[in-house]
């Protein structure tokens, strides 16, 4: 039997990272995570495009309406990403000058979320797939009204072809190997997750006792 299943890795030489609307007014929609939890997981998610210099492209809609500014932290994190703020397009790939910032980064894998994920995540990754891109969904970086709304987005973005995955598992699969840098992947991650300073605390002890 033949398996035509291949499995297509996050490479950090090919890979561009797409952040769409995480807005001031529009983060108050998102209910499927607290928002400490859903704060954490967008600003870990711009350190993994800091730390491995990834092409990042931010953009905001409706910036003068009740959506309001971007998160000021992501451009304190990223002050070189291209930033487009769009005069109205709710998919922003609607707008050229998104879709020229992505192709401009010469990128073919889309590490992409946003605010809502239903809407802001759901119609730019769809039209992404449409145009041939790796479309890889960063799903607790993306949160909308509840977690039905979510699971349906997923759904029809999955069944699109776009891969589902979390920021911790994004770290890891760019990172490919520990002995490539074991302090900068442990200290981004123990930077986001609690749990993982108490190991990388515990692996620092072992390494000074002997």
């Amino acid at each position: 039997m033949d398996n035509k299943f291949k499995y297509k890795r996050l490479d950090k030489n090919n890979a561009a990272v797409l952040l769409v609307d995480h807005q001031t007014g529009l983060i108050n929609l998102v209910q499927d995570y607290t928002p400490n939890e859903f704060k954490n997981n967008v600003l870990a998610l711009a350190d993994i495009a800091k730390y491995f210099s990834l092409p990042t492209v931010l953009t905001t809609s409706f910036e003068d309406g009740p959506n309001g500014p971007l998160v000021p932290e992501l451009k304190e994190i990223l002050p070189n990403a291209n930033y487009i703020p769009r005069p109205g397009q709710i998919n922003a790939w609607d707008n050229d000058d998104f879709v020229k910032a992505v192709k401009a980064t010469g990128k073919k894998q889309l590490i992409l979320a946003g605010v809502v994920t239903d809407v802001c995540v759901a119609f730019p990754a769809l039209s992404a797939l449409e145009e041939g891109y790796d479309v890889f969904v960063v799903v607790d970086a993306s949160g909308t009204i509840n977690k039905d709304m979510r699971d349906a987005a997923l759904m029809r973005i999955s069944l699109a072809g776009a891969q589902m995955m979390s920021w911790f598992s994004v770290a890891s699969e760019l990172h490919r190997d520990w002995r490539n840098d074991i302090e900068g992947l442990g200290n981004l991650l123990s930077n986001h997750l609690p749990n993982y300073r108490n190991l990388i605390y515990s692996y620092q002890a072992r390494n000074r006792s002997k």
